[in-house]
């Protein structure tokens, strides 16, 4: 494992050192005492001697928190006292468990107190952008590698939010990385540390009156600067600075070139700076000048033009060399190096008049004060085409004598030329636009040093005194080409100690450090060392002038301008206030805060209360947040203790009013395990006492008669409670009779347990924190009854497996809602007709009629059935009475059947399912039944974690909202209230999931071998609604809300919504509709819905369903010289046991009504379709199911032949080839080759013969990808595995074993076409688009980067057609 390097790996106390032998003991700490810590984990790898009160101490300091004021404890057993403070015990004797074994401890408060942070000075960093990467902070003996104490890979360590208070015992203060703005840090940083440069933005004054500090770029410099040198934080932010540059947040996940940011800050600065004193500032420190000369050879005639820069770009490597240059002496010298033009590059001279050899080169005239070189690691590979970064080995002096660079040129000599001859230059060579003048004395006034001068024709040879430069910041890049991370390397010019700056991390280097960033390995420096060499190296040297009478030091805080003063003392108040912020902060408790308004449903939020905030302050704080003054006094509000996981009211706090918060919740804490609840009652309620211990009980009331379940009452109760006390409890809150009264608990979903044994205890019978019980107290005699067999179980379980589904039925349907117009309820009427639409003359009832005779006549057989069955239907005979939400708020939007209409769906239900019962109600599908909204909401709800853990594969959610009032409860909670907030978020949660039993192969007929209908096995609960418009976006007079016992089979199901689609279930399709809309086929009958939840989509189409044995198949058209070689044709049926020939009698009728393709049998062929590949040729005497494997949704290919088939056999091959021609840069056309047999000969020889390439010249090349495995013509001639050495098809690379497969020939003897520049970028677009359209791969295209800007004007200009 890589050690992440800290401050501590440069100092590494001599003991430590002295201990590497003995055994260590790791140990991981989570400080869980604030929730900006609780992510957080501290590593010490601490020698197995080290004492309790010694790992204390460097816990403390690591984490910033002074010794005393916290406690550590063992992560795993929590509950055990803390570690002694001041034992001077072992790690080892203490339980710590050596040899890299990872021993976890917990970070906790002591005393309910959090821990002090180790200085009081210190202020506060924002959190944001501080948790950089994922690596931990490390005390311990550490690697010294190249790394120069800074992190090896693109991040940045990591450090603790108290660790980031504290300063570096540096003194230097770290900058925060955003996100990838470690190149910004690195450059700010050395900036800082530049004394003439920190000076001088010290002496501008910002003038409020004229610009916005906001955007303005050097007073964000001026107070970043300020804060560097003042700050008492270990780290700060810059986000201020990069506002003022006008990005937003975007900008800090894009990284840049350090060099580059270096120019355009450098640009934006000298904008702002305009018509101040520090208006030339950066020409002074940082501009150089050079003179690019040509000089003629023959008469000595020179053309010169002055460049200036701001830095010195060195070459790493030559182009096309094979060695890289050693050091930056080496590399300036190639810098300045002439180069001579002849032959073709001969140079036109204005004196001969003629075309002459010329030397051109470079000369400097004047090194700026402070002298950048910037090392052209980067560079672009046109062998691979991608851009690298070059690692090799460059050595930079600390000190760099520039006298061997200044131009000294001997005419005689060959590698330098004179220009003190004839006077060129006062011959009016200049060829700049910048004239003499550039030359003036002025030049030597500044910092810089002046090698030139047009006051005379003698050169000056050498300035005065050598021009010597003191390294002090090497910015180190590490990683690659495509990203990394920079940090600085600096010296202070204070104390000539070198320093890293890596983001938040500042430490003490040395000059050993430095030279790891030479880059490169110890080996050659042979073309290959890159590739092996270390990837942080420096890129950018920034070297100072020696010389003591300009060399500047750093401003003190006594010495600063009165408006620095005044900005110190600005920023150290802003500083306190951070500070006594964070005092609040570390001393507010956080919460959840759960409300049931009584007009908004249940609300969150997040209470923050200072800890010495009383219970009754904490209240009317969370009564003013849940926005209930005016409906609700705040005497009718409370706040009590509340699980919302488990939805149970753990506590309330009578007598406590006046306790201070932070007692109450157990002190401040990151997180806690509980929340409060603000509740809620009527002024006549009085509110019930929670205590500590008990659990809640939703009891549900069961009416057998009325077979409804009533609205949940909560009821307290305690764990040690017998169920004769429970049911004596229940009895008091509900008014029924204790003695004959039955309790059901519903454990997790579908688990009824009878609570029958009467000294049993709650706990014992698996009662938990909040629990949900079924009662039922009457005189029957279902009591009598084995509970499995009652008609209690019955209900209940009913209760458990309905879900509600949404049906989207056809338009041209002629069972419709459409045709069905919603009745009102008339008194005293024992029929109400349905009013047939405009469209259709037929009534529903007469439809409904048609049905429920078909399904009688299908039944009758069923009569005979036994007594136990009989009792079965009878029992279930009635339908649930439910009152629907819609029917709630406007009786007249719902159908309904009057009383005596009961009769009929008896008859119905009993004819249509037989003596089971297996149909629905046809005339009283939308029957206004009474059923209570409790039963609505709480249908199927689960009362523990363990439910909701063991239904996950059944929706527990409610079968409708609720919008009927809440029943008012003392405890506050309504009926429905949680339960409805948890069953939502459980639903969100959920994941669709694909019903793979519909894809397994075959279906199963509907009815058996008797031509029973299997529906009828057993009755399960069917009832329909219409669809209100809030249940459907789609139009509601299409649409049915089925409410059905998901242990229905599919067939069942399809026979219970006959009335409604109006056609037999042979005659429609059921479509499954996922969250994405995508609709599946179910088809296997005997599959229950199980599968299915709550408000699943289903659509109806008309079509013939399928048979037992049949599939469905999609049929597309296989154009392989298309562009788009696959064209969807029509959806047909196969059925097991039919050949190939006689399914393709079937399809082509449908392919000549649908597809208007008139098309002989022999003239096509079917074969198999994976994707978008061809596969295997299926031939006329093939069987599906016996040759050819098949599956619902099955897809094949349709192939138009323009020839008679030639596969007769299994044992053939088909292949499709292709010609490519190099010398015209085209491939031809697909054709097909029959091969025999898998022989590689055969292959080429019918090449051969079909192409008339010569045989010992073909090559072939199995084509890539899929088909039809496109490819640009540009790259096919060397990218492809031309002419493999194997003797067979079938062996690797070639691996062609089925039909289908594409292979591409050509001629070896054919020279690929020469094209010009031009030619070959005009061919490239061509091929790009072409390769684009069918869908395939272009060459590598890296992603497009982000022009580093910086807006002067405070943001990006809205223009719609920047980029």
């Amino acid at each position: 494992m890589e050690m992440v390097p800290s401050e501590e790996n440069q100092f590494v106390p001599k003991e430590i050192q002295n201990a590497a032998e003995e055994p260590r003991v790791l140990c991981i700490i989570q400080d869980i005492t604030s929730a900006k810590a609780i992510n957080e984990r501290l590593t010490l790898n601490l020698p197995a001697s080290t004492t309790l009160s010694k790992l204390y101490d460097d816990v403390a300091h690591k984490a910033g928190y002074l010794k005393a004021t916290f406690d550590l404890a063992w992560g795993n057993t929590p509950d055990m006292a803390p570690l002694d403070h001041s034992s001077e015990m072992s790690l080892s004797d203490s339980g710590f468990e050596p040899g890299g074994k990872k021993n976890f401890l917990q970070l906790t408060d002591k005393d309910g107190e959090q821990p002090q942070i180790a200085s009081d000075e210190s202020g506060t960093a924002d959190s944001s952008g501080l948790d950089d990467s994922s690596q931990e902070p490390f005390i311990g003996p550490l690697p010294r590698d190249g790394t120069v104490g800074c992190s090896g890979d693109y991040s940045s360590p990591s450090y603790s939010y108290s660790s980031i208070l504290n300063k570096s015992e540096t003194g230097y203060v770290g900058l925060v990385n955003q996100a990838m703005t470690c190149y910004l840090n690195s450059l700010l940083q050395t900036l800082f540390m530049t004394p003439e440069f920190r000076n001088a933005l010290y002496n501008w004054e910002f003038e409020e009156t004229e610009e916005d500090p906001v955007t303005s770029i050097p007073h964000q410099l001026q107070r970043l600067f300020v804060l560097l040198q003042t700050s008492k934080k270990r780290a700060i932010e810059t986000t201020d600075v990069t506002r003022s540059f006008g990005w937003d947040s975007s900008e800090a996940w894009q990284q840049h070139d350090v060099q580059e940011l270096c120019r355009v800050m450098f640009d934006a600065l000298e904008q702002k700076w305009k018509q101040t004193e520090q208006a030339d500032l950066i020409n002074q420190l940082y501009q150089g000048k050079l003179k690019d000369y040509v000089r003629c050879l023959e008469c000595g005639y020179e053309s010169w033009r002055i460049d200036t820069y701001l830095d010195i770009p060195l070459v790493i490597r030559p182009f096309g060399a094979s060695q890289a240059y050693g050091s930056v002496e080496e590399a300036l010298q190639a810098f300045i190096q002439p180069e001579t033009l002849d032959g073709p590059n001969q140079y036109f001279c204005e004196r001969c008049k003629k075309k002459c050899d010329a030397r051109k080169g470079l000369r400097f005239l004047h090194f700026p004060y402070l002298l950048t070189l910037q090392l052209k690691r980067f560079d672009f590979d046109y062998t691979t085409m991608h851009r690298i970064k070059l690692n090799d080995r460059m050595t930079f002096p600390d000190e760099l004598d520039m006298s061997p660079f200044i131009d000294v040129e001997d005419e005689k000599s060959p590698q330098t030329e004179s220009c003190t001859d004839s006077g060129a230059e006062n011959e009016g060579s200049c060829h700049s636009d910048q004239m003499s003048n550039d030359f003036s004395t002025d030049d030597c006034v500044d910092e810089g040093i002046c090698l030139d001068s047009t006051g005379s024709t003698e050169r000056v040879l050498k300035p005065k005194g050598l021009p010597t430069f003191e390294l002090f910041s090497v910015m180190v890049h590490s990683g690659s080409a495509a990203g990394g991370h920079y940090y600085a390397c600096i010296k202070s010019f204070s104390d000539g100690q070198w320093y890293s700056f890596n983001d938040q991390h500042v430490s003490k280097i040395t000059t050993e450090d430095i030279r790891k960033t030479y880059g490169g390995s110890s080996g050659s420096r042979g073309y290959y060392s890159s590739a092996f060499a270390s990837s942080t190296n420096a890129y950018m040297l920034i070297y100072r002038l020696k010389d003591p009478s300009k060399n500047a030091k750093y401003l003190a805080a006594e010495e600063f301008p009165e408006h620095i003063k005044s900005l110190v003392q600005k920023e150290k108040e802003s500083e306190e206030q951070e500070k006594r912020q964070r005092e609040i902060e570390r001393n507010t408790c956080k919460i959840k805060l759960f409300c049931m308004h009584p007009t908004k449903m249940m609300m969150e939020s997040k209470l923050e209360v200072h800890k010495d905030k009383t219970l009754k302050e904490a209240t009317d704080m969370a009564y003013k947040m849940m926005e209930l003054e005016g409906v609700v006094s705040l005497d009718c509000c409370r706040l009590v203790k509340y699980d919302e996981f488990h939805e149970y009211l753990e506590r309330s706090y009578e007598g406590e009013e006046d306790t201070p918060m932070g007692l109450l919740l157990g002190g401040v804490k990151s997180s806690y395990m509980f929340d409060l609840l603000l509740e809620t009652r009527k002024p006549e309620q009085v509110f019930q006492p929670y205590k500590p211990g008990e659990v809640m009980v939703k009891v549900h009331v069961v009416d057998l008669k009325s077979e409804t379940i009533a609205t949940p009452i909560s009821v307290r109760a305690y764990l040690n409670q017998t169920i004769t006390e429970f049911k004596q409890l229940i009895a008091q809150a509900t008014g029924l009779s204790a003695e004959s009264m039955r309790v059901v608990l519903e454990r997790c979903y579908n688990d009824l347990r009878l609570l029958y044994v009467p000294n049993k205890t709650l706990k014992a019978e698996g009662f938990f924190r909040s629990n949900k019980v079924f009662v039922e107290s009457s005189e029957s005699t279902d009591h009598q009854v084995a509970f499995t067999e009652s008609l209690l179980w019955k209900l209940l379980d009913r209760h458990g497996n309905t879900i509600r589904l949404m049906v989207l039925l056809p338009e041209q349907s002629p069972g419709t809602l459409a045709n069905r117009t919603l009745c009102q309820k008339a008194g005293g009427d024992s029929d109400v007709p349905f009013e047939g639409s405009k469209g259709n003359s037929k009534s529903v009832e007469a439809i409904l009629e048609e049905s429920t005779e078909k399904l009688k006549n299908l039944s009758l057989q069923q009569q005979g059935s036994s007594n136990s069955d009989s009792q079965k239907s009878s029992d279930a005979s009635d339908f649930e009475h439910i009152e629907s939400p819609t029917q709630d708020a406007d009786s007249n939007s719902s159908l309904c059947v009057a009383a005596d209409n009961r009769e009929l769906e008896n008859r119905i239900r009993a004819t249509a399912g037989g003596s089971s019962g297996a149909s629905s109600d046809p005339d009283n599908h939308f029957a206004c039944e009474e059923r209570s909204d409790s039963e609505v909401n709480n249908d199927r709800s689960t009362s523990s974690v363990d439910s909701d853990i063991l239904s996950s594969s059944h929706s527990s959610d409610t079968l409708c909202n609720a919008d009927s009032g809440p029943i008012q409860l003392a405890n506050g909670l309504d009926s429905h209230s949680i339960t409805s907030s948890r069953r939502s978020k459980a639903h969100e949660g959920k994941k669709e999931t694909w019903d793979t039993a519909e894809e397994d192969s075959g279906t199963d007929s509907e009815y058996d071998e008797h031509g029973k209908s299997k529906a009828e096995a057993q009755y399960l609960y069917f009832r329909a609604e219409p669809c209100s418009q809030d249940d459907s976006s789609t139009d509601a007079q299409k649409c049915i809300v089925i409410h059905v016992d998901k242990r229905i089979t599919l067939a069942a199901f399809k026979q219970n919504l006959e009335p409604y689609v109006g056609v037999s279930s042979t005659q429609f399709k059921v479509f499954r509709v996922y969250a994405n809309n995508q609709e599946f086929e179910s088809v296997r009958l005997n599959e229950t819905l199980s599968s299915f939840s709550d408000d699943n989509k289903i659509t109806i189409r008309l079509g013939r369903a399928l048979k037992k044995g049949e599939y469905r198949v999609k049929v597309y058209q296989l154009l392989v010289n298309e562009t788009e070689p696959c064209k969807f044709l029509v959806d047909t049926v196969f059925a097991k046991g039919m050949t190939v020939r006689q399914s393709k009698e079937e399809l082509l009728p449908q392919l000549k009504e649908h597809c208007k393709l008139d098309l002989s049998i022999d003239s096509v062929r079917l074969r198999k379709k994976t994707w978008k590949n061809p596969g295997t040729v299926f031939l006329d005497y093939h069987v599906y199911e016996e040759d050819i494997s098949i599956s619902s949704n099955w897809e094949v290919f349709l192939e138009v032949l323009n020839e008679p088939e030639k596969m007769k056999s299994m044992s053939q091959l088909a292949v499709l080839t292709r010609r490519w021609s190099p010398a015209t840069m085209k491939l031809g056309i697909f054709q097909e080759v029959i091969l025999e047999s898998s022989s590689v000969e055969e292959l080429k020889e019918k090449l051969s013969e079909m192409s008339n390439i010569p045989l010992e010249n073909l090559e072939f090349a199995k084509g890539r990808g899929t088909f039809p495995c496109d490819i640009s013509v540009l790259e096919i001639h060397q990218d492809l595995d031309w002419n493999p050495k194997v003797s067979t098809l079938n062996v690797w690379p070639l691996y062609i074993c089925d039909d289908g497969a594409v292979v591409f020939y050509r001629d070896s003897t054919e020279e690929p076409m020469e094209l010009s520049d031009e030619e070959r970028t005009e061919l490239m677009k061509k091929e790009s688009s072409r390769l684009l359209k069918t869908g395939h791969r272009v060459s590598y295209s890296p992603r497009k980067e982000k022009a580093l800007k910086i807006y002067l004007d405070g943001g990006p200009a809205k223009d719609p057609g920047q980029d």
